[in-house]
């Protein structure tokens, strides 16, 4: 077969345009496939969505060359402060503390909007000459055998690899033509995504508030901006979702508190249904899964967008290692060691997000003492805490050579 690319990416969020700069660094050919015109998310006007990037993803980015032109856009994660409560109560006095101060590399993490992280991807891309980008192409058929992989795309064009990548999210059309099934349950919760403008500054620190509906994030912005990722039941957050503007403050503000002032929307607002999936299998013949396309987690600590990077750390470390050696990157005992690379972290993370969540999106007060007493006990013990921070900074896994900053 002869092949476009090596490597087909179905996918061009954010975890496929990682892949694409990892793989092409390394020597590899990659086509990537995005369904949206390029340009229709990197626009100048900020749109609310936003990032929280922890320590080795910057890594990463700075190992693929990008993290100097976003360093002057981010806003460094100097603490994190987990408490629970009621809305309109305001936070119970036990809770749980991270500073930064307590690691030697400094800053948890970044907090990043979307139109500045995926403008760069795509700068870089196009600045790449292994990196062909297909904008606006709609994969619709798959093959794969021992030949190859080849995709279809919606106007007939046919598009030839030898391993073919699916990073296009939880409903991703790549594990399911392939006969990928997954595993997980309903929240029965929505994610509420905003920004707001405040009055005081946030002093770079993001807040965990745990009610029993949910948890809201608060994630500090540059300048007296913050990201919100707000969890209700999911009736309640299509009422909420369904007001206006003003309606919609006035629902956040008993929940949000007053500690930063008086509080307005910047941006738009979204709604995302809540559920954990994870996929069966993240390989198959010829095929790999890659972020949200591989598993769906609750975004209570965030860490959706920084386990997919992992797995492009992961994967692209394989593949390059792999067709160095002269092995054929598509072969079963390749593509294996990227599962088994992956599996553990990524089942260990969701499940643990999980438990946390069931735990403390309930209202029983049995519960409520008792895990105020667990956040308190824990943020007095220094060493329990600096394990923690981290696990926040993803630092404590098994780390490929980009989460450490360095090229492959």
């Amino acid at each position: 077969m002869e092949h476009d690319a090596d490597i087909l990416i179905a996918g061009g969020g954010l975890n496929g345009p990682a892949l694409a700069l990892a793989l092409a660094k390394g020597g590899l050919r990659v086509a990537v496939i995005d369904a949206r015109p390029a340009q229709s998310r990197a626009e100048d006007d900020f749109d609310g969505r936003a990032y929280a990037l922890a320590l080795a993803s910057v890594r990463i980015l700075q190992a693929l060359g990008l993290w100097r032109g976003l360093r002057d856009k981010a806003q460094p994660i100097l603490g994190i402060r987990a408490s629970q409560g009621q809305a309109g109560q305001g936070a119970s006095p036990l809770f749980l503390g991270f500073d930064a101060a307590e690691i030697e590399e400094g800053a948890m993490g970044q907090m990043i909007e979307d139109r500045f992280l995926y403008a760069a991807f795509l700068d870089a891309m196009q600045a790449e000459p292994g990196i062909t980008l297909h904008s606006g192409a709609q994969v619709v058929g798959q093959e794969t055998g021992p030949a190859g992989a080849a995709v279809t795309l919606a106007d007939g064009r046919v598009l030839r690899g030898r391993l073919l990548v699916g990073c296009d999210g939880r409903d991703s059309a790549v594990a399911r033509r392939a006969g990928i099934k997954r595993w997980g349950h309903d929240y029965g919760q929505t994610a509420l995504v905003c920004a707001i403008a405040h009055e005081k500054p946030h002093e770079g620190i993001a807040h965990q508030f745990f009610m029993p509906p949910g948890p809201l994030a608060i994630l500090p912005l540059p300048g007296n901006r913050s990201s919100i990722v707000w969890s209700e039941r999911t009736a309640t957050a299509e009422a909420i979702q369904s007001l206006d503007d003003a309606g919609y403050l006035e629902v956040l503000r008993p929940r949000f508190g007053n500690f930063l002032g008086g509080i307005g929307l910047e941006g738009k607002r979204f709604a995302y249904p809540l559920r954990l999936t994870i996929a069966e299998r993240f390989v198959a013949e010829r095929l790999a899964l890659v972020g949200d396309a591989a598993h769906g987690v609750h975004p209570i600590a965030g860490q959706g967008l920084n386990l997919g990077l992992r797995d492009v750390a992961a994967l692209a470390e394989v593949l390059i290692e792999a067709n160095r050696r002269g092995e054929d990157i598509a072969a079963p005992d390749v593509l294996e060691r990227y599962q088994d690379w992956r599996r553990f972290d990524v089942t260990r993370m969701a499940l643990g997000m999980d438990a946390v969540n069931r735990l403390f999106s309930n209202g029983n007060p049995l519960l409520a003492a008792v895990r105020g007493l667990g956040l308190g006990a824990v943020n007095a013990l220094p060493g329990l805490r600096r394990h923690f921070i981290r696990e926040a900074a993803g630092l404590n896994a098994a780390q490929p050579r980009l989460m450490q900053g360095e090229a492959i």
